[in-house]
């Protein structure tokens, strides 16, 4: 709620910029709460406390999400692995060798439908762009599944906060700031609970790679 508070306190046109950064950064593969900025600007958007438009904020989402995962691809593309043992030397909770091992089996896997989903799912989001350029993944597949996810992802995400802000509005009304925080709250535990998962799923991959090495060697 204290980042609701926050784009509050500014101007429409400087929360589409807020809202455009903070993805745009996070696309690049950078682990910095961009949904959580979109989130909060569906949120304050229904609440029409100030003049915020729900489309704006999603056209600025999609535009910060689809240019962003695309420098990433190219910087994954131009550095390639070397750069994620950098990063995991530096951010080991985002990209540990367990986190990268377990995208790029992901991506090994399901190619271009990685870069659409991964867009829905914490630990690939900052990965997609980056990941795919390592792998040399062919950038107009790429880039249709980047767009596509894009868009979806911030139309989608927006629309949905913003309609359950105004539910609440509508149904609760005095009290519609309970509503909304519970499923602020609901949605952060949601979030953990992926977040969660997904690491464990990761850890069991890299342990299974290194049983497997650790066979082949003997």
């Amino acid at each position: 709620m204290n980042v609701n508070h926050w784009l509050e306190a500014i101007p429409p046109l400087a929360v589409y910029l807020v809202v455009f950064g903070f993805v745009l950064i996070e696309s690049l593969g950078i682990p910095i709460p961009g949904e959580i900025v979109l989130i909060s600007a569906a949120l304050l958007a229904s609440q029409h406390t100030i003049a915020l438009s729900p489309v704006w904020v999603g056209v600025a989402a999609a535009a910060g999400a689809i240019p962003g995962n695309s420098i990433g691809f190219y910087i994954g593309r131009r550095w390639g692995h070397p750069l994620f043992e950098w990063l995991g030397r530096k951010f080991p909770s985002h990209f540990g060798p367990a986190h990268v091992a377990y995208a790029e089996k992901i991506f090994n896997r399901w190619g271009v439908y990685a870069v659409f989903f991964g867009r829905f799912i914490a630990l690939l989001r900052i990965f997609a762009g980056p990941l795919a350029g390592a792998l040399e993944m062919p950038y107009p597949r790429f880039l249709v599944a980047n767009v596509a996810g894009g868009i979806c992802w911030a139309g989608g995400l927006t629309a949905a906060i913003y309609y359950l802000g105004e539910v609440a509005n509508t149904w609760f009304s005095r009290f519609s700031w309970i509503a909304l925080v519970i499923a602020v709250l609901a949605g952060l535990a949601i979030g953990v609970i992926v977040k969660r998962r997904t690491s464990q799923a990761a850890e069991r991959h890299h342990a299974e790679q290194q049983e497997r090495a650790a066979s082949e060697l003997s």
